[in-house]
């Protein structure tokens, strides 16, 4: 599907937070870090778990890596 199809169909589409300007009024740019090679050991039903769902299963485990530090970080500064 061409770009300019999507684009058309996403501007039609009242749903999408994308089309209210008011959406992005407060947005903020944030740049990803670099990552860090380490090595790491993991359950072996853990890993063919994120396996399972295809290419970029790393890029999934540091996501949930990612949200369970930013959740125990909102404890730290709720407190």
């Amino acid at each position: 599907m061409p770009e300019e199809e999507i684009e058309r169909i996403a501007a039609a589409d009242e749903d999408n937070p994308a089309t209210d300007e008011s959406h992005w009024a407060n947005a903020i740019v944030v740049l990803p870090s670099g990552k860090t090679s380490i090595h790491a050991s993991f359950d072996r039903d853990v890993v063919d778990f994120f396996k399972r769902g295809g290419r970029g299963y790393q890029t999934r485990m540091n996501a949930v890596l990612r949200r369970y530090m930013e959740a125990q970080q909102a404890k730290k500064a709720d407190r």
